[in-house]
């Protein structure tokens, strides 16, 4: 079974900078995508970023691409996602998923396992 734990979250100030860990556990990751998504309250949850676990390809969302970045540690089985320039409207819990294909997607329903989510708040 596959564990996903994400750490990292907090508050900080516009303009800031947070560094969000996901550390996976449970099975080999080889072929599969992992990504970020983010929910705000009254918000339907979205696609911020996934990585191929593989190759390491990198696909982002329009509304974070140029300040967020999303790598990989395949020694350490982790997916950090470096957040910098932040804005109010980057508050949301973010989650970490996995989904057990090489094909990237960023509808959150391919997703397959998901981790409890991590409190991120930006006060302007």
């Amino acid at each position: 079974q596959v564990q996903l734990v994400e750490s990292g979250g907090g508050l900080v100030q516009a303009g800031g900078s947070l560094r969000l860990s996901c550390a996976a556990s449970g099975q080999t990751f080889s072929s599969y995508q992992l990504a970020w998504f983010r929910q705000a309250p009254g918000k339907e949850r979205e696609f911020v970023a996934a990585i191929s676990w593989s190759s390491g390809g990198t696909y982002y969302a329009n509304s974070v691409k140029g300040r967020f970045t999303i790598s990989r540690d395949n020694a350490k089985n982790t997916v950090d996602l470096q957040m910098n320039s932040l804005k109010p409207e980057d508050t949301a819990v973010y989650y970490c998923a996995v989904r057990r294909t090489y094909y990237y997607s960023s509808s959150p329903d391919r997703y397959d396992y998901w981790g409890q989510g991590t409190q991120v708040t930006v006060s302007s």
